[in-house]
């Protein structure tokens, strides 16, 4: 089969300009100045539709809500469904709608956080829009880059989409109880993700249970 690649020195950016991403790199650079003056932890949550962003952020909230005060901005390109599945516990949840674009962006979380009583939050969820691939390339200003797969995408998910687990500080492999059914392993795609990324730290969990919550608490340093 013959496969179509860009020639050395070529390049297929055509939505995204270089002048675009540095102006975002910009924007994202000034948003994590506002964060580090108002002492607020960001977390950049990545994932596919239906990973378990949503259902993860939950479950951090309830980890942790006895000790912090947290904030979420909820990023999709329509409606208020996940907002309003996360505002119980939150001190605060912003949504952020997107229209047709596929990410969230430095300016977008800019926006939100002038929206946001940064005073009465310690702790800022980022829930960005379900995708593997654009929001790699936009950093928004968070301390720390989250990616949630499962296990019901297949096993492939990690190696067809190597780019936003570069830049990951955790990735989350989700729905491990469906291993079985699914015919995919959770090791082997922990295995793929620390190919790409060896500082990664990798997380298994079951957010129907809970299981692995702890661990990913522990690795962002809250406690």
């Amino acid at each position: 089969m013959k496969i179509i690649q860009p020639r050395e020195g070529e390049t297929f950016d055509i939505e995204l300009e270089e002048s675009l991403l540095s102006k975002n790199r910009e924007l994202a650079d000034n948003n994590r100045k506002i964060l580090d003056e108002n002492e607020i932890i960001a977390i950049d949550v990545m994932g596919s539709i239906g990973s378990g962003k949503t259902s993860l952020i939950k479950n951090l909230i309830k980890g942790l809500k006895a000790g912090h005060r947290i904030g979420v901005i909820a990023g999709d390109l329509t409606t208020e469904i996940d907002a309003e599945r996360l505002r119980e516990g939150s001190t605060q949840v912003l949504q952020v709608n997107t229209g047709k674009e596929c990410h969230l962006d430095a300016n977008l979380i800019k926006r939100a956080l002038e929206n946001i009583k940064l005073k009465e939050i310690d702790i800022l969820f980022i829930e960005n829009v379900g995708n593997l691939i654009c929001p790699a390339e936009f950093p928004l200003g968070a301390h720390k880059r989250l990616v949630v797969i499962s296990v019901t995408e297949g096993p492939y998910m990690v190696v067809k989409h190597p780019f936003i687990f570069r830049e990951a500080d955790i990735v989350v492999i989700n729905k491990i109880d469906l291993q079985v059914q699914m015919g995919v392993s959770a090791a082997k795609l922990k295995e793929d993700v620390l190919k790409i990324n060896k500082k990664a730290k990798v997380v298994l969990t079951n957010c129907v249970t809970g299981e692995g919550v702890k661990e990913i608490i522990k690795c962002m340093n809250f406690q």
